[in-house]
């Protein structure tokens, strides 16, 4: 009867909270592959490519951000919730959500894409 009660004082679940950011973790990972395989078959060296990656791992927390957590966050946002991008009801943070995964996706993505660079200009 507790949890009931404190579910309608707090109705966020962290367990779900922890979900979600490891979902968000992991397709940023995989991403982070993808843009290494892009900007080595580029060509891309190096300021330009760590930009390519800042931008494409931004780009990517946006449409993560279009698809999944903005269509109940604005509409939680027109009964009196947060800001228009307010992620605290899926996530810990709106640093969390925009740039966690930039540090954990980042070797990974030197990986790939030092080795499609020297795939293609071998």
């Amino acid at each position: 009867m507790s949890a009931e009660r404190e579910f309608q004082i707090v109705p966020i679940v962290q367990e779900a909270v922890v979900h979600n950011s490891r979902t968000l973790l992991n397709l940023q990972s995989l991403t982070a592959s993808l843009f290494g395989v892009g900007a080595g078959i580029l060509g891309l060296e190096s300021y330009s490519g760590f930009l390519f990656y800042v931008v494409c791992s931004l780009l990517t927390a946006m449409l993560f951000y279009v698809v999944r957590v903005a269509p109940t966050s604005l509409a939680s946002d027109a009964n009196g919730g947060g800001g228009a991008f307010d992620t605290s009801r899926y996530f810990r943070s709106q640093v969390e959500f925009w740039t966690g995964g930039l540090m954990n996706g980042l070797a990974g993505f030197i990986l790939t894409w030092t080795l499609f660079y020297g795939l293609v200009r071998a």
